[in-house]
């Protein structure tokens, strides 16, 4: 959540890039954005940005830290890679679960600024979303795009955690490095790039899913995305994706790691 301060704006524009039609580039839309809607703009949905890593970042980090602590050899040999991905995958699958609602609401929030003022959602915040979404939509609206969702979570915790402690753990293996912020840094900033070029396709996918009911699935999200832009269409905000998910892992790591110190598992 204290990651996620810092990186908002990047997300924000993000969804735009994915959701637009013109090709406008990252540049391009962020003076549209500021110009049309001020610098609050592009923290639009911050409320709803902080409750998703409340909930699903928090249980996709906790069931693969406790399900290792549990598999983990007694010698205290580390795990290997493939076990690693797979806990990983394991503990994006029930996060999202229970962050999907939020990421809803993020997504309509932050995408809100760019449709006609009779079209706006104008969610004051992310609870009043929620209640808006149930009330007029339906319950199950707020899992809109949960199977592209599924993949993507599962995808960036590979990225986010699983090459994060498999990366940490070979930088230390090497001898060179003493475990402090350097490693951690290193660590991150690696499994931030692979969490990015894991999950870009199909977070793309996710967003387009969960702007409305252009789409009815993901089979049909996956055509008329190919069908519009061809393949590039799937890397289509690529660079603020990489620098909004990069500079959140490292934060997010080296935010962990201290509180490790602070406060170590028992």
């Amino acid at each position: 959540m204290g990651a996620v301060c810092f990186t908002h704006p990047l997300d924000t524009l993000k969804v735009h890039l994915q959701t637009q039609t013109a090709n406008k580039g990252l540049v391009s839309v962020a003076m549209s954005t500021i110009r049309t809607n001020g610098v609050r703009g592009i923290y639009s949905g911050l409320s709803a940005s902080l409750m998703r890593q409340g909930t699903y970042t928090t249980v996709r980090f906790g069931v693969y830290e406790v399900a290792k602590g549990k598999i983990s050899p007694a010698d205290g040999s580390p795990l290997p890679m493939l076990s690693k991905i797979g806990l990983a995958a394991v503990g994006g699958f029930f996060g999202i679960f229970a962050g999907s609602p939020a990421d809803v609401i993020n997504v309509r929030m932050q995408n809100d600024m760019r449709l006609p003022l009779d079209a706006r959602k104008n969610y004051r915040n992310v609870f009043r979303g929620l209640y808006m979404v149930v009330k007029q939509e339906g319950f199950m609206t707020l899992y809109r795009g949960i199977e592209a969702n599924i993949l993507r979570a599962m995808l960036i915790n590979i990225g986010q955690v699983a090459f994060y402690d498999e990366t940490k753990q070979r930088i230390l293996a090497s001898g060179h490095f003493n475990d402090g912020k350097p490693v951690h840094f290193m660590a991150s900033f690696i499994a931030g790039t692979a969490a990015t070029t894991l999950t870009q396709p199909v977070d793309v996918l996710k967003t387009r899913l969960m702007q409305g009911d252009k789409y009815k699935n993901i089979g049909e999200c996956f055509r008329g995305t190919l069908k519009e832009g061809g393949l590039r269409a799937f890397y289509k905000g690529f660079l603020p994706a990489w620098m909004r998910l990069s500079p959140q892992t490292i934060i997010t790591w080296m935010f962990l790691e201290q509180l490790r110190v602070y406060f170590p598992p028992k």
